[in-house]
């Protein structure tokens, strides 16, 4: 399953899912991000349909990195029904992946 792009449109919606989500807050000009990026892509194609796998350019949705005091990138949230359940900073597919675990 591809990442998903999210915005303020698509946003709630989405962390609302039943299934764990990660949202991978981003901004292409930021070095480790791009870093991270082929971690959460393999992350998003291994996980497959049991979790959601997004991504929040935060230059074009500065009002969702606000909502969740994102002061730094890449900064990684963990949402379940809406609830943020955790947080994190780059990390291994594998850490991420047990992260989604909850």
């Amino acid at each position: 399953m591809p990442v998903k792009h999210l915005n303020s449109s698509n946003f709630d919606s989405t962390i609302a899912e039943d299934k764990p989500v990660l949202v991978d807050f981003w901004a292409p000009w930021c070095g480790p991000c791009r870093m991270l990026g082929p971690t959460i892509d393999a992350l998003a194609e291994e996980m497959g349909d049991k979790a959601v796998i997004c991504k929040v350019n935060v230059d074009e949705s500065p009002e969702l990195a606000s909502k969740f005091g994102i002061n730094q990138i890449p900064t990684i949230l963990f949402f379940r029904k809406s609830q943020r359940v955790g947080a994190s900073g780059p990390a291994s597919k594998e850490v991420l992946k047990e992260k989604l675990r909850f």
